[in-house]
């Protein structure tokens, strides 16, 4: 690992816990030898200048986000909650002093996941499952599973008898969302949890600290919708590889961090945005479920083609609407699950997706939509024909691309990106 890369995945409380602020070191003379620094870095990072820009940062982390899970673990003693649902409450995790950590499948070869699922399950399952029996998740002090499709139902229950974490947690959410029943069903599950976690974390999480969440919360979606809403006036403004980082990235960190990094980003690219963009590459948005592969947009890219809005779990769908202040926290909370868009495993209604899609289309000014599942992926795979009718009556070029962990041959991706490129006017 190089010394660049071992000096952003120490966390910036790592410093902190060393009374050095991390800012004020960006103009500081290098310290001698016997500065409390020097304990946790060699000198020579010290003569970075600048150290490194918040998008490296970001881009180091979300590209070892296991490394950077362990130390902030080890310098914080912050309890690490492992999920893999953008439906999981991240707002109680974080007011009960936890990091929520996104899980993405694995880049190693599966095979211990093998004896517990049939290999007709997605890539994110097996693959989730394999690190946790491997150890590749040791850092995690417990793992909370939102019910969603069969496959994620099922992992919760072997996770549960073979991964060995201090605790587990299922959050049942309500499936039909747009009946009162399902505001209150939703309301009592929120409130469960809640005490699920005092008693696995033993915190007491107050409506203070809840609201305190809920504020870091609301200004973290509104900097990544700030940060999407620049790449889709100026797509030169930040790759869509690089802001790929960022929404991993923002899924993983500690999430005060996360702050200073996304603040410190915003305002550079606001500071290079042009109001009228020159780049003339077809404008596309992905939409899907996860995305875990950066190199996808790369090659869209030089097949003359930017992504510059998404329809993703590890996407808008993240970070879109905000949480209502000023009444019961539990309730905001409550119905900001319940409005945000949903993706296939919720239901608000029967043509909801459907005009989403269309929507974002003509709202993004886009010229395509591509399709990305992983494969095995039923509840995606459900939706699709409705989703490509809606696209194909608005007269909207779409293709489907079906992924695993290992993607396509970087031949093959370019040969269909472009096709599809060249079928666009």
């Amino acid at each position: 690992m190089s010394v660049e890369r071992t000096l952003v995945l120490l966390p910036l409380t790592v410093l902190r816990m060393q009374g050095i602020h991390f800012k004020r070191l960006i103009n500081r003379k290098p310290p001698c030898k016997t500065n409390r620094i020097n304990r946790i870095l060699p000198i020579h990072l010290l003569m970075l200048g600048q150290f490194m820009e918040a998008l490296d940062k970001i881009k180091i982390i979300s590209e070892d986000p296991y490394s950077y899970a362990s130390n902030l673990k080890q310098a914080t003693g912050k309890p690490v909650v492992g999920n893999f649902c953008s439906y999981t409450p991240e707002e109680l995790i974080y007011a009960a002093g936890g990091v929520p950590f996104r899980l993405f499948g694995t880049k190693e070869d599966i095979s211990l996941a093998d004896a517990h699922l049939q290999a007709y399950c997605c890539s994110l399952v097996r693959g989730g499952l394999e690190d946790a029996l491997k150890g590749n998740l040791s850092f995690l002090s417990g793992t909370v599973f939102p019910h969603t499709c069969d496959s994620i139902q099922r992992l919760s229950d072997i996770w549960r008898l073979n991964a060995g974490f201090p605790f587990h947690i299922d959050v049942v959410l309500p499936v039909k969302l747009d009946t009162q029943s399902a505001r209150t069903y939703m309301i009592d599950v929120l409130n469960a949890f809640k005490s699920d976690l005092e008693t696995a974390l033993n915190v007491s999480i107050t409506d203070k600290k809840l609201l305190q969440s809920i504020n870091l919360y609301n200004r973290l979606r509104r900097i990544l919708g700030e940060i999407y809403e620049m790449r889709s006036i100026d797509p030169d403004c930040i790759s869509a590889a690089d802001l790929y980082h960022v929404i991993k990235a923002s899924m993983i960190m500690d999430r005060d961090e996360l702050l200073e990094l996304l603040l410190s980003l915003r305002d550079d690219l606001k500071k290079n945005l042009k109001e009228k963009t020159l780049n003339t590459n077809k404008r596309i948005i992905l939409s899907g479920g996860i995305c875990n592969h950066p190199d996808i947009y790369t090659a869209l890219e030089d097949s003359g083609a930017e992504v510059i809005w998404d329809d993703l779990c590890t996407g808008t769908r993240y970070f879109e609407g905000e949480i209502e202040q000023g009444g019961d926290p539990i309730e905001a909370v409550a119905d900001r699950y319940l409005t945000r868009m949903v993706c296939p495993a919720k239901h608000l209604t029967v043509t909801a997706r459907g005009e989403n899609l269309v929507r974002l289309v003509k709202d993004r000014n886009a010229s395509g939509v591509i399709f990305m599942f992983l494969k095995f992926c039923d509840p995606h795979s459900f939706d699709y024909p409705y989703l490509k009718q809606f696209l194909d009556d608005a007269g909207v070029p779409n293709i489907l691309l079906e992924v695993e962990e290992q993607l396509p041959s970087d031949a093959q991706l370019k040969t269909r990106f472009e096709t599809f490129v060249d079928m666009i006017d």
